[in-house]
């Protein structure tokens, strides 16, 4: 017999429609209803509330085969035959991290597709694989944060079993896995959960992606509590990325993130493997790394100052919430500091934000930063990646910036040999009332932070996903080539070179020219220089031999001598 539960406080019958049959279902405390059923894996299921005809999926579904308006499908967890069982996770503090996004990866768009290329992130020194998110959405192809079945896995990328073939590969090849989670809001399409009970505050409590998940209700906060745990032990994901953890509204004591940190480091503890959560917060606060009870214990955090410093110096970008940055300055002090914005003006909010790391006792590898990630890509008009917004050499240089600093790396799939796909929003919503208003909706937006719309594809169009696919044959193209090499070679730097790998952040020290357009990095016996101007220059710097230049680099009287738009780590 197998057991069905479901939380519906406010319904006055629950009946569970199985094989053509209606079961009544028994009501328990705290608005439960609960019933057992002869009903084997692989045998659909839905749920019926007081006299509705509707069958509805389940709020808890692990699988939906035919959609998130489909009906939920019994899976067995204990059926998979995993060869893991040696690994013992990575830890942070040594990761590269790399960023993608199942459906565009590859042509095949399926775990199964992706699984193929693990060696080429292996070849290359990646530690850590994070997806984008893969829990069941409406339509065929969409970035993943219109999640709805939270539970559930994406069926077009190859549902549970997909996903578990694809970590237990991962581990295979020495890869910890990383999980994109959202619980800030649901996708406008499938959301059947408020017709089961009050998952969402309300329609006159909103953040800027939909209804405020209601965390004041124990039994959501259940919901979301157990569906992190069962990414970790069922699918034996590694760490979990916590998405815009800034739009969730909790004034409960202790908050969700605190309660959710305790409820991971017990399972680590009980599995005997390494776990991590990753919160993605543009409040620049430090209570997201803090242990707990004074904080929220994530054990590390996005940066988007980091991305920004680098952003802005290199392409020279000053709109929307670049205009604080782009000196040498801002990139000095957010090197050495985690944060530009630690109780300073922030212009693009017009108001006081952040507030300020402790330099000496929080290391650097708490931080995520990057040169690109799919926010920042996929959240402008086109998806420009980097490549069409700056120089091939100032491109170079901003790898080696970020692959030399004390904060752990994350690249953006197809970065690594600066690929020219551009990365649009994109969506396949098959009703046509929303497919309508996307598009409408995304150029709102875009305008609000400046950019340009008129290159915008509709994100509708079967053309703006098609785009966003990697060109895995631009790999043996010279200048693809050559950036992959450097990649290579930055990444083999950081492994050997403990000095590159120190994450004091009070061991950083950054020096530079504003109008000459120079700065090096100090990392302990090892300086990171670059030239951003575009004359060569000697810059001033006590280094006796060239460890990795990007271009023409010479050691001289007085300094190291180096081309235009260019860099070298010197010792």
């Amino acid at each position: 017999m197998t057991s069905f539960e479901v939380w519906a406080p406010h319904a006055h019958r629950v009946r569970l429609a199985l094989t053509g049959e209606r079961h009544e279902m028994r009501p328990a405390p705290g608005g439960w209803w609960r019933t057992e059923a002869d009903a084997s894996p692989g045998t659909d299921y839905a749920y019926l509330l007081d006299d509705s005809d509707q069958a509805l999926p389940d709020p808890r579904s692990r699988w939906q085969p035919s959609g998130v308006h489909g009906p939920s499908r019994v899976y067995d967890d204990a059926a998979f035959a995993w060869t893991d069982q040696a690994w013992r996770g990575r830890d942070l503090a040594e990761a590269i991290i790399y960023e993608l996004h199942v459906g565009t990866f590859t042509p095949g768009a399926t775990f199964d597709a992706a699984t193929e290329r693990l060696d080429h992130l292996v070849g290359m020194g990646v530690t850590h694989v994070e997806l984008l998110p893969v829990n069941a959405v409406n339509g065929v192809w969409n970035w993943g944060y219109d999640g709805v079945d939270w539970y559930a896995v994406h069926e077009p990328y190859g549902g549970p079993d997909g996903l578990k073939r694809f970590v237990d590969a991962c581990h295979g090849r020495g890869l910890a896995v990383v999980l994109d989670v959202v619980y800030n809001h649901l996708g406008p399409s499938g959301n059947y959960l408020p017709r089961f009970a009050p998952y969402l505050r309300g329609r006159t409590d909103t953040n800027p992606w939909g209804e405020v998940v209601n965390l004041e209700a124990p039994p959501v906060r259940r919901f979301i509590i157990e569906n992190a745990l069962m990414w970790l032990r069922d699918y034996h994901v590694d760490a979990l990325r916590l998405d815009a953890v800034h739009a969730l509204v909790d004034t409960s004591t202790p908050h969700l993130l605190a309660e959710l940190s305790a409820a991971v480091a017990a399972l680590s503890a009980a599995l005997g493997r390494n776990l991590s959560l990753i919160a993605e917060s543009d409040l620049n606060d430090p209570v997201m790394i803090t242990p707990r009870p004074a904080g929220y214990g994530m054990d590390a955090q996005w940066d988007d100052d980091i991305h920004h410093a680098l952003h802005a110096m290199l392409t020279g970008e000053r709109q929307g919430y670049y205009s604080d940055f782009g000196s040498l300055a801002v990139f000095a002090k957010v090197w050495t500091s985690a944060f530009l914005h630690d109780g300073t003006y922030s212009t693009f909010r017009g108001r006081p934000h952040g507030r300020p790391v402790d330099r000496v006792h929080t290391p650097g590898y708490r931080f995520v930063g990057c040169l690109q990630n799919h926010d920042q890509v996929g959240n402008r008009a086109a998806g420009e990646r980097l490549p069409e917004l700056t120089s091939a050499g100032l491109l170079q240089v901003g790898a080696v910036l970020l692959l030399t600093s004390p904060f752990t790396p994350m690249l953006w799939m197809g970065e690594e040999w600066a690929a020219s796909t551009r990365w649009p929003f994109f969506a396949s919503h098959p009703e046509p009332e929303l497919a309508a208003s996307t598009g409408p909706g995304r150029i709102e937006e875009f305008r609000r932070y400046g950019w340009d719309v008129s290159a915008m594809i509709d994100p509708q169009d079967p053309a703006a996903y098609r785009s966003a696919i990697l060109n895995w044959s631009e790999l043996s193209a010279p200048c693809h080539a050559t950036m992959l090499d450097l990649y290579r070679r930055l990444i083999a730097l950081r492994a050997a070179e403990p000095n590159l790998r120190d994450p004091h952040l009070d061991r950083v020290f950054v020096t530079y020219d504003e109008d000459a357009r120079w700065l090096i990095v100090h990392r302990g016996a090892l300086q990171v220089v670059a030239n951003l101007a575009d004359q060569a220059q000697v810059v001033a710097v006590p280094a006796e031999t060239v460890v990795l230049a990007t271009s023409t680099a010479e050691i001289v009287d007085g300094g190291v001598a180096l081309a235009p738009g260019s860099a070298a780590v010197t010792r």
